[in-house]
Parts: structure tokens; C-alpha cells; sequence
């Protein structure tokens, strides 16, 4: 290493850091001493080099080159302080794909929710962002709840200084403090304070302690798996020889590891100006955890009865990758059809990312009893130039996936001769729109193969929206009380038979069993069967509730053909 140019340097740690298993790698520790003594001047360069040093955090190869770089990222908090102390710009280290450098802070217009749980967790780390101010409209709609005598100003004055009334009424409470106070103390459900406080659209700063932020973010591991050897890579796995091998075991953990494990999962996505459902509402008390291996623990969550969808079961698990925080997986499951939403974090996607997604594929298939694993348009590039960037219908495609649509399957043979035909060969991007713009899915039941191509869950809903707009001048509350008495009625139910939660759950499904025309004709053992579901759909876990939907040929078939538009349109109540 002849040079002692930053630059350089990094270039140099870009390139080794890709060869595991070979012996230029033993060159590791002393380009990261060297690297440690320079300044570094620029914030993207800064950023590179962060991302360099998490990404081999996640994958050592060994402990002495993990001990340096340990150091070195406890070092970030300083240099950003350097860089800003010196006037420059930090703007590089914003964008998601790489915020949450130590010493640097997060600006984003959080939930309700997650505002809440940052104010529990963090509360001297965050603050409103009055440089992205909300719109004066939607405080003067909101604000008059908490400061007497501010619609004489705001409902007809321009230029209503917001800020200062809220200045004088906090007194010495923190802005933010104060008003989540009046948000709380509103006589109001969660649901409708969340939806008045999102409505105000107030960003949130937060600027995390160098632990929270993800240069310091780790998962306790047992111990670190060290890359010795090359990585796994895409060509090397086989999706059918992974469903072959029995998944590792699940641990369940206790209720207080939970909140730790969704405190991890939800600071992970906020420093990346991100929210996932199952995040900000999982059920601490059923989380558990599964490691599959090289150094990989999922974290999965649930959610509790109040937060479920109306009709598919879900789980979301946090990816860990020697204790460092790699992806997330999101799964929508109806019968034995998975919809899997899977995100690996662009500073981690040259590390073995088909291996790792066909371990969880595999956990999911073993807990959930899922067979049919499909994949969204947008995961593929769908309006999502970042899938169109990364090539993702090919990762997917090269796994065994196929389109759903004929005309797409039929273009993505042509696109496949071409490769073949010519090792230079590349699709465009304008064909990998194309190709993106249905779904994909792997099925392990060829007796069932080809069901679910028609199927978008939306279409349910849409046949609920037609039938309230045509039988009941598009009255929602009506539909819902005819819709819940015919099939209490169909199903031999009382008012008493499923009470609390299962309560809600039936008036749900009530919306799409009232679209079966031969529902009143199912045998009884049908009838209790789907009862089963509704009461299991409000139980401890969603798991039993997919599992009994599995086994109900008559209700899946109904689903099917309503979700895929084959059943139209049936007599009125």
C-alpha cells in the first residue's frame, strides 16, 4: 500500500473486503490501523467508509480484523463532529441507505405510534423539526384542542406564529413533551389520536446515543461466525434442497426479551426513515427466535388480537447477522399462500442474501405450514426503481420463481434464450419493468400448482366495496349489521357464541362470507369449522388460525375464487 491518500485507502478496503478466503485479506488489519490514522475529509467518503466497516462487522473474517473495526466505528461519533466543526457538508450521510452514523441525526414524520415509542425510550434525543414545519392548515385544525383562544388567531389571521403559542402555553416543558401530553390526555381511542396527529405531518428529529444509532447497534451473540471462506453465493442455492432439510429449532422468549427485541427492530427502521407494521405494533409476548446458521438470528414477532388484519395472518422478523442488523421479512399468509416482503439493507446485499432468504423461507414453511410463496409486483421493481437497479426479478427468478401472468412467463423464456444465446447479453430496464409488473410465486404442492395466480387479496375487498355500493347505497354500517345477521344466521350463531375479540373477527368475516352463495348449504362440520377459524383469528397466536384454514377445502376454494373474480355476483340479503 503505497499510498496514504484516504481515498485510495478506501478504494483498497473495497476490494479486499470482497475476498473472503484468499490470502489478501490478511492485509485487512493493517489497511484498517492506516485508514484509522487519517482524516477523513468529505461526508460521502465518510459514509463509504462506514458502510465498509459495518459491512464487515457482519461478516469478520477474522477476530483480530472485527476487533479493529469495532474500534474504528466507535471512532465515528469524533470524525462526524470534525467534519461539522470544520464547516462541512454532512448532506451524504442523510440518504437511508446509509443515515444513522453516529453523531448525526434522523428527521422523518414518524406515526403517533413510533413518536410514542421514542419519547418512552429517547425522549432527550428527540425534538420537532421546525425546519420541515407542518402545514399551518392542519395546526389550526388541531392545535385549538389544547391552547384556549387560538382560533382568534389561526382561523383568520395569516401567518399564525404556532411556535410561539405553543412557547407560552408549555412553560418549561419540552415543545414535544408537552404536546404529546394533550395527544394523551384526549378523550379519544389510540386509533383516532394516531390519526389526528399524523394528520399534522410534525417531523421528528432524533439523534440516537452512538449505542442506538447503527454504528453501534448489536444483537448479543453467543458467539461470531467468521468468514474464512468464500461467501455463499445465489448460484449455490437451491430453494427445493433448502424446503428438503428440517428448519433449526424456534426459542420462544420471555415477554421482557420481546420489548427488547422490538426496541432493536423498531430503532433499526426508524434510523432508516422507515416504519414496518409488524414493528411498531408486535406483541412482545410472542416473539421468538431462530438461528439458521453462519452467524444469522431471526427475530420473528406477531401481533396482538387488537392489531391483526382482518383476514391474513401476519409476521415480521428482524434479520441479524452476528449481531448486526442485516434486513427484515414481512409475511401476509392466507391458507397456504404466503405473501413475503423481503429487504436486505443495500450495505449487506453482497452477503449471501439467497441463502439467507431461503433459510427463512424455510422457518416460515415449518411454523406456518405455508406452501404457495409469492411475491409482490413492487418487491420486484414495480414503481420501486430500487428492485429495477438491483436486478431483483432475476434474484428471484434464478430461485425458481415464475410470473403468475402467461404473457409475462412467456416473455421471461424469451428474455432466458437470450442469455443463453449470449454471454454479453443484459435486460433492459425498460423489459425488467415489464417483467415486474405481475407476480411472482414458488409453490411446493404441484397438485395445487397454478391456484393462487389470479388471486390478489384486494380483489376481496373490492367485492365488499361493490356489494355495499350496489345493495346498500354504498352504506357501510348497514352492510356490516345485514352482512353480520345473515351469516350468524347461516352459521347457527348467537350473540353470545363468540364474544370480545372473536366478536369483531366474525363482523369481518362476515363481510366475505356473505359473498358465498352456497354458504347456508355447507355441512355442519363445515359451518363449526369456520367458526373454529373466527375464534381462532382472536386467540394467543395467529398460527392455529392458518393451520385450521388450511384444512377448510370449501372456505379456500370460496377465497380463491372470489380473490381471483371467478365467483360474481350473488342475490342480495
Amino acid at each position: 500500500m503505497p499510498t496514504a491518500d484516504p481515498i485510495s485507502l478506501l478504494d483498497r478496503l473495497d476490494d479486499l473486503r470482497r475476498r473472503f478466503g484468499l490470502p489478501e485479506q490478511k492485509q485487512l488489519p493493517a489497511l484498517l490501523r492506516r485508514l484509522g490514522r487519517r482524516h477523513i475529509a468529505t461526508a460521502a467518503a465518510l459514509a463509504r467508509y462506514h458502510e465498509s466497516l459495518l459491512f464487515l462487522c457482519a461478516y469478520p473474517p477474522d477476530a483480530t480484523t472485527l476487533r479493529l473495526i469495532e474500534i474504528e466505528l466507535r471512532e465515528f461519533t469524533r470524525r462526524v463532529a470534525r467534519l461539522r466543526d470544520a464547516g462541512g457538508d454532512l448532506s451524504a450521510l442523510d440518504p437511508p441507505e446509509v443515515s444513522g452514523v453516529a453523531g448525526t441525526s434522523v428527521s422523518s414524520p414518524f406515526s403517533f405510534d413510533i413518536v410514542r415509542w421514542l419519547h418512552r425510550r429517547h425522549a432527550s434525543q428527540i425534538a420537532i423539526d421546525w425546519d420541515e414545519a407542518p402545514q399551518d392548515d392542519r395546526m389550526a385544525a388541531t392545535w385549538p384542542r389544547f391552547l384556549p383562544l387560538l382560533e382568534e388567531d389561526a382561523f383568520v389571521e395569516a401567518n399564525v406564529p404556532y411556535r410561539s403559542w405553543l412557547r407560552r402555553a408549555r412553560g418549561r416543558q419540552p415543545e414535544l413533551a408537552w404536546l404529546l401530553a394533550r395527544f394523551e390526555g384526549l378523550a379519544l381511542s389510540d386509533k383516532e389520536k394516531a390519526e389526528l396527529f399524523d394528520a399534522l405531518n410534525l417531523f421528528i428529529s432524533w439523534t440516537p446515543s452512538p449505542k442506538t444509532s447503527r454504528t453501534g447497534m448489536r444483537l448479543a451473540v453467543p458467539g461470531v461466525f467468521y468468514h474464512r471462506k468464500p461467501l455463499i453465493t445465489r448460484r449455490m442455492v437451491s430453494l427445493s434442497d433448502e424446503f428438503n432439510r428440517e428448519p433449526p429449532p424456534l426459542r420462544n422468549l420471555s415477554r421482557a426479551a420481546g420489548e427488547r427485541m422490538l426496541d432493536l427492530a423498531r430503532a433499526t427502521s426508524a434510523l432508516r426513515y422507515r416504519e414496518l407494521y409488524g414493528f411498531t405494533y408486535g406483541d412482545p409476548a410472542r416473539v421468538q427466535s431462530a438461528r439458521i446458521g453462519r452467524g444469522v438470528e431471526l427475530i420473528m414477532f406477531g401481533l396482538p388480537p387488537e392489531r391483526r388484519l382482518p383476514l391474513r395472518a401476519y409476521h415480521a422478523a428482524m434479520i441479524y447477522k452476528n449481531g448486526v442488523p442485516v434486513g427484515y421479512f414481512e409475511g401476509l399468509s392466507l391458507c397456504e399462500r404466503i405473501e413475503s416482503g423481503f429487504n436486505f439493507y443495500y450495505g449487506f446485499r453482497e452477503g449471501e442474501t439467497a441463502w439467507i432468504y431461503a433459510r427463512t423461507l424455510n422457518v416460515l414453511r415449518k411454523i406456518l405450514g405455508v406452501t404457495a410463496f409469492s411475491i409482490d409486483p413492487y418487491q420486484i421493481g414495480h414503481e420501486n426503481e430500487e428492485g429495477i437497479e438491483s436486478g431483483a426479478f432475476w434474484f428471484y427468478r434464478k430461485l425458481g420463481f415464475r410470473p403468475t401472468r402467461p404473457d409475462l412467463l412467456r416473455l421471461t423464456r424469451i428474455e432466458e434464450e437470450r442469455l443463453v444465446r449470449s454471454q454479453t447479453y443484459r435486460t433492459s430496464r425498460t423489459r425488467l419493468r415489464r417483467l415486474a409488473a405481475g407476480s411472482m410465486i414458488f409453490e411446493l404442492n404441484d397438485r395445487a400448482a397454478g391456484d393462487w395466480d389470479r388471486f390478489e387479496v384486494r380483489h376481496l375487498g373490492f367485492a365488499v366495496q361493490r356489494r355495499m355500493a350496489e345493495r346498500f347505497r354504498g352504506e357501510p354500517e348497514r352492510m356490516r349489521e345485514k352482512a353480520l345477521r345473515k351469516v350468524s344466521r347461516g352459521l347457527g350463531l348467537s350473540e353470545a357464541d363468540l364474544p370480545g375479540r372473536a366478536a369483531a373477527v366474525l363482523e369481518n368475516w362476515s363481510l366475505i362470507l356473505q359473498l358465498i352463495p352456497d354458504l347456508e348449504s355447507w355441512s355442519e362440520a363445515e359451518k363449526q369449522a369456520v367458526v373454529k377459524i373466527i375464534r381462532a383469528k382472536a386467540g394467543v397466536d395467529e398460527t392455529g388460525y392458518l393451520r385450521r384454514l388450511q384444512r377448510h377445502q370449501r372456505l379456500r376454494a370460496s377465497l380463491i375464487g372470489l380473490g381471483s373474480g371467478q365467483i360474481g355476483s350473488v342475490q342480495g340479503t
